[in-house]
């Protein structure tokens, strides 16, 4: 260690030699946007593809899920803005999915992708789970505490993000 370094904020390079634990925790995150954006992916799909779903009323619809869980939610006014017209709602969330699970997995503008699950996330905490007894019984509180990590970091690694900045790096003359 060079004279001046603090032990605790020293982050060694791949080519310094570093052990596995090294290359784990710079490739930390990438398990994380791999399951993230698959999910994502899929659940914006799955809405998208359910004939039951995008339908005002009827079993399985997002205007009967919304009415089921109004009086239940933190936040009723937030459910009652979205069955004013349940499924333009519901295509809402099915695109904002599907938009989230894309940029997370090529790692395209991951921050903002990150940001928007954080958010969907939190309104079907606040709405659907939100009842969920004993709350980690309800499966959005989780999700939204996953986006966190990505929000804050990003995509350094295997991203698009990444690529675009090397490539800017190189065009300026940045160093690395």
């Amino acid at each position: 260690m060079t004279h001046g370094m603090r032990a605790d904020t020293y982050s060694p390079r791949p080519d310094d030699g570093g052990d596995w634990r090294d290359t784990a925790t710079r490739y930390a995150l990438v398990p994380l946007r791999v399951f993230l954006g698959i999910t994502f992916l899929y659940a914006g799909l799955d809405k998208l593809t359910d004939s039951a779903f995008m339908k005002d009323a009827g079993a399985g619809s997002i205007g009967d899920m919304m009415r089921g869980v109004r009086d239940s939610s933190a936040v009723p006014a937030l459910v009652d803005m979205a069955s004013e017209s349940p499924v333009a709602f519901g295509y809402a969330i099915a695109l904002g999915e599907l938009a989230v699970g894309i940029g997370t997995l090529l790692g395209l503008f991951t921050r903002v992708a990150a940001l928007g699950g954080a958010l969907i996330s939190l309104s079907l905490w606040l709405t659907v789970s939100w009842a969920a007894d004993p709350y980690y019984y309800g499966n959005d509180l989780p999700y939204l505490m996953a986006w966190i990590p990505l929000v804050l970091a990003g995509a350094p690694l295997l991203s698009v993000d990444a690529a675009l900045r090397a490539r800017r790096r190189q065009r300026t003359g940045e160093p690395r």
